[in-house]
């Protein structure tokens, strides 16, 4: 079974050459660490980032990690220079993100969600079943949201991301997703 990489939800585009992958969420203790509201799977992945990218009053800043973990439901983390509860509060709400370059290779048959959204979805037999406009995690497996316009308005449809079973083919290149999938379902 192929490992779908959950990096980046459809709402968090940061830009060309950054991917988010979390947000700060909260402090955790008065010595400057913060709670992290991680995109990545594992969750507590984001701390394998050594240099994250912060957006902050509209402004890309890089600040280095200085140590981090997961803790109960959440990650904590603690950024260097960020040494007290006051200054941490001030961070609350900025996006966290790393450069495109930093991201893991991946295996045949892994993908970013970023790469997914925006492919074409047809049926193994040739009907177009619209554009996949983001990515969901249901607990059992990954699920395209995937859009189409048709004639009266526009039709979603929630296709789960099982390789080998419901998708039968991920084609980067052409920007085409094949799926086993009734096209009035």
């Amino acid at each position: 079974m192929a490992d779908l990489k959950k990096e980046l939800p459809a709402d968090n585009k940061t830009g060309d050459d950054l991917v988010a992958l979390g947000k700060i969420s909260g402090v955790f203790g008065v010595k400057g660490w913060i709670k992290v509201h991680s995109f990545t799977d594992p969750r507590e992945g984001i701390v394998d980032y050594p240099n994250w990218q912060i957006l902050q009053k509209g402004q890309w800043r890089e600040v280095e990690l200085e140590g981090g973990q997961r803790q109960a439901k959440t990650v904590v983390a603690k950024l260097k220079g960020i040494d007290d509860r006051d200054e941490a509060m001030l961070l609350m709400g900025a996006k966290i993100a790393v450069h495109l370059d930093q991201l893991d290779s991946l295996d045949e048959n892994e993908y970013y969600w970023r790469d997914l959204e925006g492919l074409q979805v047809i049926n193994t037999e040739g009907v177009d079943l619209g554009k996949v406009s983001h990515m969901m995690e249901t607990g059992a497996n990954d699920v395209m949201v995937v859009q189409a316009d048709e004639e009266g308005g526009s039709q979603e449809r929630l296709i789960p991301f099982t390789l080998n079973h419901t998708v039968q083919k991920v084609d980067l290149t052409t920007g085409i997703i094949t799926v086993e999938w009734d096209a009035d379902f």
